[in-house]
């Protein structure tokens, strides 16, 4: 990759490794439905003036159910459950649960009819993976916290639904508009509760501080960077992402929170990263055929 590809990777990297992090401050002192009207209205103010200066918003109409339907599933939905989870998990324990996302998708693709070759090793990739969550889950979780992981495994499902929608039904729709009125829909939404369940005082500095780079680092200029790493390097080498940003929760989670590192945490994020590069690895051909296609998927973390 080119130096600038290089730097957009190593940015996109570490912009959608933080959010774990930034939630678990910023659920300290606000409700989930707060945080994440907050977050859906930044991101919304700032994208949705590029995306109408750059004609993204006219020819969305025709598309409103699934962009509503995405919308619900890649961002209203999981966002706010995340928030919640993390009233009671870690952060990097949340950052690492939620890679399992790309094997949900592997799944959902082979039974809804991929194109994709389901062979011996993308299957042996996925039985890895899961005992790599099942690793997590078994020596990080204790039983009543059972409730806030079947939170994240829904938001798994939300996040393979979610680019599935935009390939298939809305791949030739702009991609910043879809996003743009994919987080001014939930702020909308958000907005009775949100601002009913606002804290009696105003919060700490470094709960406002995480408030404000979820909506304006992680969600909009995270967007307006990722598109232009895709555009540098491709859809398929900006995915790869995916196996990094849980490390990057890992990390912060560990440094800046004081969580646990622990021999679970270890063992099940090497097996979920051995699962996902033998699960979602393609062969040449389809990866240069995917390489070159104009559509885009976009995952909104």
């Amino acid at each position: 990759m080119s130096r600038r590809g290089w730097a957009l990777f190593i940015a996109m990297c570490l912009i959608w490794g933080i959010p774990y992090l930034l939630i678990k401050v910023a659920v300290s002192d606000i409700s989930p439905v707060t945080l994440v009207f907050f977050r859906t209205t930044f991101g919304a103010l700032l994208l949705l003036p590029l995306a109408a200066a750059r004609g993204s918003l006219s020819s969305l109409l025709p598309h409103w159910r699934w962009i509503v339907a995405y919308t619900a599933v890649e961002v209203a939905l999981p966002w706010f459950l995340v928030s919640d989870a993390e009233l009671r998990l870690s952060s990097s324990l949340t950052g690492l649960l939620i890679a399992a996302t790309p094997f949900v998708g592997v799944i959902l693709g082979r039974l809804t009819g991929t194109d994709d070759r389901f062979d011996a090793r993308r299957l042996f990739g996925l039985v890895v993976g899961f005992v790599g969550v099942a690793a997590l889950v078994g020596l990080n979780v204790s039983a009543h916290d059972l409730g806030a992981v079947g939170e994240i495994g829904l938001v798994a499902v939300c996040y393979a639904v979610g680019p599935m929608i935009v390939s298939r039904r809305l791949s030739g729709v702009p991609s910043l508009g879809v996003v743009a009125v994919s987080l001014v829909l939930p702020a909308i939404a958000f907005a009775p509760l949100g601002l009913t369940h606002l804290p009696a005082a105003i919060p700490p500095p470094q709960v406002l501080l995480a408030i404000g780079l979820l909506g304006v680092v992680c969600t909009a200029l995270a967007f307006v960077l990722f598109f232009a790493l895709i555009a540098e390097v491709g859809p398929v080498r900006a995915t790869v992402i995916t196996y990094v940003n849980p490390a990057v929760a890992l990390a912060l989670g560990v440094t800046l929170l004081g969580e646990p590192f622990t021999i679970g945490a270890v063992v099940g994020f090497a097996l979920i990263l051995v699962g996902l590069s033998l699960s979602t690895r393609r062969a040449r051909a389809a990866s240069e055929s995917i390489e070159k296609a104009d559509d885009v998927v976009v995952e909104a973390r």
